[in-house]
């Protein structure tokens, strides 16, 4: 596939092995065992850029389940720009075949980069017991899914679905999910700080303190003092 010739002509060994670790592969890690080719995200990008309209959305397929990150990265950017152009069937199947390949969105930023410009937008008129459902997986990166997909809800003005997410998700064990809880409430309270200040007043004593920090990072330095002095 002429795509993959692409990505791989522009390895970066040494890149690689800096983005191997920032993004936690080691051994017992959330990542362990995946592998780079030590692309930027521009280039990638300039690849989705040059050949999205080329591949058919079943042929990004192959891109989505390689090994390497960045590729899965490619194939899933493809999708996103695929579904912004495409009609409802195809969208349709993008949605389909987003959600049976979430073993391979598998890490923070192939999830920040596609849930919410792809799930998201497609449920905005429909039913969202899917989230509900993700979010209930023993499943890392659906869980972070469920959430992140909110995006597209919270800028529209639609909070109850994340302010629901983000109280199921307190009791929530890794840093990744109190970090993207944290981000959708910071959002929410950007666009209504009454809505996120109750949220805050009723939960503060179970939120996670990454969740906790990441939601109020907004707030006047008096008003984040003084939730961090209520845990």
């Amino acid at each position: 596939m002429l795509v993959l010739e692409k990505l791989a002509a522009l390895q970066n060994p040494e890149r690689a092995k800096l983005m191997a670790r920032y993004f936690k592969t080691g051994k017992g890690q959330y990542a362990e065992g995946d592998t780079f080719w030590g692309l930027s995200n521009p280039q990638v990008r300039s690849v989705v850029k040059e050949f999205y309209k080329q591949v058919s959305i079943e042929e990004v397929t192959t891109l989505v389940e390689h090994s390497t990150h960045e590729v899965r990265a490619c194939g899933l950017l493809m999708w996103v720009e695929q579904f912004k152009k495409g009609s409802t069937i195809q969208r349709a199947r993008i949605v389909e075949l987003y959600l049976s390949h979430l073993d391979y969105i598998n890490n923070w930023d192939l999830v920040d980069l596609t849930a919410h410009f792809i799930l998201g937008p497609w449920l905005l008129d429909k039913d969202r017991d899917i989230l509900y459902e993700l979010a209930q997986r023993n499943h890392l990166w659906s869980q972070r899914v469920a959430i992140i997909t909110c995006l597209a809800f919270i800028r529209k003005g639609q909070f109850a679905d994340a302010l629901s997410l983000c109280e199921g998700f307190l009791t929530h064990r890794h840093d990744l999910i109190h970090k993207a809880t944290g981000w959708m409430l910071r959002e929410i309270g950007k666009r209504d700080e009454l809505v996120l200040k109750e949220f805050l007043d009723e939960h503060v004593l179970a939120m996670p303190r990454t969740m906790l920090r990441y939601a109020i990072e907004k707030l006047p330095p008096a008003e984040r003092k003084a939730y961090l002095l209520a845990k």
